[in-house]
């Protein structure tokens, strides 16, 4: 069985786990309601270009919302605990530590600086060592072609044309940094699984993205982008083992959650294929990833993983 770390490698060993902690015992299983406001913030203002329009919800979009803000079982042992945290209890013994919303993820302390306020393009790079080489922190978002990657980085910042979106998959080939606030990296890699891409150029960026996971010492925490609209892909299990084997922290964002599969086709709802996809991984960790539910069309999850990244950030540049 793998295991798999979340934190930058040079902190494995202060990773916080739940059985470290003596207190009143819980309830087996948190109910967890996904319209509970977790998380309230303004609106970002970055300095260029025009912010993301948040569309207004019409009927369609509310039967998503409604099918999407369910009731979740999450147990325990399930959730994703950030290092440093002290999990409090009510004098029921209830969780009273906060959760964030669509996600199995406790909010901490270093949950601090997480809007984003400004944003720019700065190389694209084939090679490893050619990144930028200012150690700030970075994040890295990867995924199958057609994932919603480039909407996904767009609607993080508020931005429409930020990452340049295609309806053809397999376009980003590059190493794609883009810094934020002047302070930390957001990383477009190239997708993988795009069958009608040249197989040398496959390779090639198997090959050095692989090296970046492997050798960027600044890489803070890869973002894998899981398509929930749909059921689990064989290539998106081995791409999540492989991080797995490899040590490289990972956060699971399952993209495209307002969307829903017709019935007559077999389709589920983004909850059921989230959980499928954690049953089918759960032989390959001995602990549950990170993630979190997102849909760049509603913006739900934006301001969660905005959270989430903060939380490690901050950790990561204290340690």
């Amino acid at each position: 069985m793998v295991l798999l770390h979340h934190l930058p490698r040079s902190h494995l060993s202060l990773f916080t786990h739940l059985t470290h902690f003596s207190k009143p015992k819980p309830p087996t299983t948190l109910n967890l309601i996904l319209t509970s406001t977790l998380f309230s913030s303004p609106k970002s203002t970055l300095s260029v270009s025009d912010p993301i329009p948040i569309p207004t919800p019409d009927s369609h979009i509310e039967t998503a919302l409604e099918d999407f803000h369910t009731q979740f079982e999450i147990p325990l042992e399930k959730l994703f605990v950030p290092p440093e945290m002290e999990i409090k209890y009510t004098e029921s013994g209830a969780l009273s530590t906060r959760i964030l919303k669509g996600s199995n993820i406790l909010l901490s302390k270093y949950a601090t600086d997480a809007q984003v306020t400004q944003a720019e393009f700065v190389k694209s790079s084939v090679r490893t060592e050619d990144c930028p080489a200012n150690p700030l922190p970075e994040f890295a978002l990867v995924g199958r072609s057609n994932v919603g990657k480039s909407s996904l980085l767009n609607s993080l910042v508020r931005r429409k044309k930020l990452a340049l979106t295609s309806k053809k998959p397999g376009k980003t080939q590059c190493i794609n940094h883009f810094r934020i606030n002047d302070s930390w990296y957001l990383v477009d890699l190239p997708g993988y699984g795009y069958a009608a891409a040249p197989q040398e150029l496959r390779t090639d960026w198997v090959k050095f993205t692989k090296d970046y996971f492997l050798n960027r010492s600044t890489l803070v925490s890869v973002f894998l982008l899981i398509d929930a609209s749909i059921p689990a892909k064989k290539i998106d299990l081995e791409y999540a083992s492989w991080l797995g084997q490899n040590q490289i922290p990972m956060t699971l964002i399952f993209t495209k959650c307002d969307k829903r599969k017709k019935k007559r086709n077999g389709g589920k709802r983004a909850e059921e294929n989230v959980n499928d996809f954690q049953e089918l991984i759960r032989g390959y960790f001995d602990t549950t990833p990170p993630w979190i539910m997102t849909s760049s069309f509603t913006n739900q999850g934006r301001d969660e993983m905005l959270l989430h990244m903060a939380q490690l950030r901050n950790y990561w540049l204290k340690h």
